[in-house]
């Protein structure tokens, strides 16, 4: 061994002393004072030139040799392996953060409510969460078998389909959902339908399995059945509130719809994702209930509760049940045990009736004082459900507007962002949901309203304060 190279180990409880003599030889080949094939000293003349036991150093040849640092040569000696030190990864340094401005206000769509108080019920399933034993073993791979049947009656009951818990898989969410669908019911190249404008998850989704994605034009009433071509193996369609310009299909064109998957054999992909919150009608019926040999509808808590609880239901014949399950069995992929509890007590105690009931009261004021400070501004949709209305702007630059709202201190979606191919009108999409509470609700709208006025203006336009 060479004797220039430095050894010290420090006798002042600094560590075991086999630790700190491993780490030392480590440092040296990793900075390359130690090449391969170095002969190293025997332990016995180790442990002398350091005045330590020979167990030491035998322990520290131990370490090193299990981490693949030195190797034995039988009759020969220690040798240092042959490893190619890594070179240290240069880091530039921190960039002072900038002065942060106010907080942003935001109107972003698809966020509900929520309040910063845990209310009762939410406390009380956790408590019964919380006194509960977890399952011996892995849980089912379809979901628990008590909140699935529970979920049954629960989507006959609010959705209209007939359904059982072997109809039933529980998801982290729609998206979650839509991409077991797609890993195991679809084949790279099959061509999916998307509306357009659209959910964009959905369309990352389709092409990261390597889907042809076919852009399919939405009129007021939501998806053009009749652009539908016969080599499609699949449709995406948000039925119940078309997103983001909130037609709702009516029952002819469900018919149709439902006429046209049995004639092509494809799957319709029913995202049912805030068909809860109706203020015109009754929520309308899900289009699974027409067939579930045809559709596969999801749905979720995500806008009911909260989108980072990520948990949400899917519902479809017992074949694609049973192979999504299969599925799921092999890759370890279905939500934890404590959130399907408690989403098991939300729904045997009546909370998520509970909470839907006192967010579409709340939902419905702020849809109405929404609808009243933006109509002046251009031509509003949507507004009959959900947690959005869309506020369609012909002839402007919508992400510039979306830009200078920021830059004002709102959040707020251009509709081209949910645009793809299929030509269409720019806009705003606009959450009324999300902000905490009152305050920030209306101050968000009077800086965007103040926006719009300032963009109104500059076009030679101007507001008519009565919105009609």
């Amino acid at each position: 061994m060479d004797s220039s190279l430095p050894l010290v180990l420090a006798r002042d409880g600094s560590g075991p002393l086999h630790l700190q003599l491993a780490e030392q030889f480590r440092a040296a080949i990793r900075d390359g004072r130690l090449q391969a094939g170095h002969r190293l000293p025997s332990t016995r003349d180790l442990a002398r030139d350091l005045s330590v036991s020979r167990s030491v150093a035998q322990a520290a040849y131990d370490q090193l040799h299990a981490e693949g640092w030195i190797a034995g040569r039988t009759g020969s000696g220690t040798y240092v392996a042959d490893v190619v030190p890594l070179q240290p990864v240069l880091r530039t340094p921190a960039r002072s953060p900038e002065p942060a401005g106010p907080p942003l206000l935001t109107l972003r769509p698809g966020i509900p409510y929520i309040s910063p108080v845990a209310d009762a019920g939410w406390k009380r399933a956790w408590r019964e969460v919380s006194t509960q034993a977890p399952a011996s073993g892995y849980d089912h791979p379809a979901g628990l078998p008590e909140l699935r049947s529970a979920l049954a009656e629960h989507v006959g009951r609010v959705r209209g389909i007939a359904c059982g818990p072997e109809n039933l898989l529980i998801t982290d969410g729609t998206s979650h959902g839509l991409r077991l669908l797609l890993s195991v019911t679809r084949q790279p190249g099959d061509r999916i339908a998307i509306e357009d404008p659209g959910f964009a998850t959905a369309v990352s989704a389709a092409r990261q399995h390597e889907l042809k994605v076919v852009d399919i034009a939405v009129d007021e009433d939501g998806i053009l059945v009749s652009d539908l071509g016969p080599d499609l193996s699949a449709v995406y369609v948000t039925p119940s509130h078309q997103y983001p310009l909130g037609g709702r299909l009516p029952v002819a064109r469900r018919n149709e719809l439902i006429r046209w998957a049995r004639r092509t054999g494809a799957t319709l992909i029913e995202d049912d994702y805030d068909s809860e919150f109706r203020y015109d009608v009754a929520p309308l019926p899900a289009l699974a209930q027409l067939d579930l040999d045809r559709v596969v509808h999801l749905g979720t808590l995500s806008k009911v509760l909260s989108p980072a609880l990520r948990l949400g239901w899917l519902v479809a014949s017992p074949d694609v049940v049973d192979r999504l399950a299969a599925y799921r069995e092999e890759v370890g992929d279905w939500p934890g045990w404590p959130m399907q509890a408690a989403f098991l007590a939300m729904l045997r105690d009546g909370y998520l009736d509970q909470v839907i009931r006192r967010s579409k009261r709340l939902y419905s004021e702020r849809r109405n004082h929404t609808c009243a400070a933006l109509a002046p501004y251009g031509q509003i949709v949507g507004q009959d459900a959900g947690l959005h209305i869309t506020l369609l702007l012909p002839g402007t630059d919508d992400r510039a507007l979306s830009a200078e709202a920021r830059a004002a201190g709102v959040v707020v979606a251009p509709l081209s962002d949910y645009q793809r191919s299929v030509p269409g009108p720019p806009g705003l999409v606009i959450g009324y949901a999300t902000p905490p509470d009152d305050v920030a609700f209306h101050q968000a709208l009077d800086v965007l309203s103040e926006v719009l006025s300032r963009h109104s203006a500059g076009r030679g336009t101007r507001p008519d304060p009565s919105g009609s």
